[in-house]
């Protein structure tokens, strides 16, 4: 049997814009990606916790240190610009090995988007 567990999360990240239109996806700080074990077009869910919003998309990477987070295309109606989210993604794997899986979670500093410590 798979089940599907969190693999990586991105907790409390600031939206830094909102392009409605780019082709789609958002653009998430390179930085944060490697924190988080994340990579270019995966999957990920977008929890907004200013207005309950939650939405599907795929990651595109943005520049190294910028601390960027743009939600593009149709989702950019679902956020505001200094809005809090959270970032999810998620991974199939066997139930045994699920019961041992550590999800990598980062907490970066929610005015700079930036990785803390």
């Amino acid at each position: 049997m798979f089940i599907e567990v969190c693999k990586s999360k991105i907790h409390r990240a600031t939206i830094t814009g909102a392009d409605l239109q780019y082709v789609g996806s958002i653009t998430i700080d390179e930085d944060l990606m490697d924190g988080a074990n994340l990579i270019e077009n995966e999957k990920v869910q977008v929890l907004d916790v200013n207005n309950g919003e939650r939405l599907e998309t795929y990651v595109i990477r943005g520049e190294r240190g910028k601390g960027e987070i743009i939600l593009n295309g149709p989702a950019a109606r679902k956020v505001s610009v200094g809005d809090v989210v959270i970032i999810v993604s998620y991974a199939s794997m066997e139930f045994e090995e699920a019961k041992r899986f550590k999800p990598r979670i980062i907490f970066p500093d929610t005015d700079t988007n930036r990785l803390v410590g």
